[in-house]
């Protein structure tokens, strides 16, 4: 597959995302985990095919020179992100319409996704930085919260989210998808949005979808050390001391 890669949207550690007419082409660094890959591209097909949700179509896996790159459908609008920052009064209006569309992926069933829990356990085990007795509490709370079999996006954030220019709601970066608790989910939107300063956007997003749910606040809470210790398990500098408060700031008892 010939691709034009003479137009990056997007720069990130481990990827480059590039605008290829009609296209997205997701271009990963040399040496990137082939498994990851692959993994990602499942897990967007399967999203794809079993749920009537508006994702992006998966194209191609494919290879330029040395490194992989995941070509998907381009979404033409603007991230809701954006629209956030340059409509400030709109901002109830825009956050109801990201808890509205939570809820909707939220919904759905996709039974060969992974398990959340799982996913959590294996970065837990995997944390740097952690006691002993830290890692065995995270653990304890993990394995005694309930098993549900929600999708749940594992990076749902307003810059995920487009708004086409006839309204239309697309999702899109569905590499971190899993199934599992909903309260899983929104804590970790909670928390991304606490680690971009974000503190009012957050506890208001919190009290939202607790309300629109029916979700007790609390129960999204306990989720937070989990999802925290999880986060730390990317090693991002500027973010530990951060990840550390969340993960002692909720009593395990």
């Amino acid at each position: 597959m010939e691709l034009n890669l003479n137009n990056p949207i997007m720069e990130r550690k481990t990827k480059t995302v590039y605008k290829d007419e009609d296209k997205t082409v997701k271009l990963f660094v040399e040496n990137y985990s082939k498994a990851n890959i692959l993994n990602e591209a499942l897990n967007q097909a399967r999203v794809e095919e079993g749920t009537d949700l508006n994702i992006p179509k998966l194209i191609a896996v494919t290879k330029v020179e040395n490194r992989w790159a995941l070509v998907s459908e381009y979404i033409e609008g603007t991230p809701l992100d954006k629209l956030m920052e340059q409509n400030p009064d709109r901002e109830d209006e825009y956050l109801n319409k990201f808890v509205d569309v939570q809820l909707e992926i939220l919904s759905k069933n996709v039974a060969l996704l992974n398990p959340i829990k799982d996913k959590y356990r294996r970065l837990i085990n995997k944390t740097e930085g952690l006691t002993d007795n830290a890692r065995y509490e995270l653990q304890q709370r993990l394995d005694g919260m309930k098993d549900h079999t929600k999708v749940c996006h594992g990076d749902y954030n307003p810059s995920n989210v487009i708004i086409k220019e006839d309204g239309t709601v697309y999702v899109i970066d569905w590499a971190h998808v899993t199934q599992g608790n909903a309260s899983a989910d929104v804590a970790r939107t909670y928390l991304i949005f606490r680690l971009e300063g974000k503190e009012s956007l957050a506890d208001k997003y919190l009290n939202l979808f607790s309300e629109k749910s029916g979700i007790n606040k609390a129960t999204i809470q306990r989720w937070i050390p989990i999802v925290a210790a999880a986060q730390k398990a990317k090693q991002i500098p500027e973010e530990q001391e951060f990840l550390n408060n969340w993960i002692d700031v909720i009593d395990f008892q």
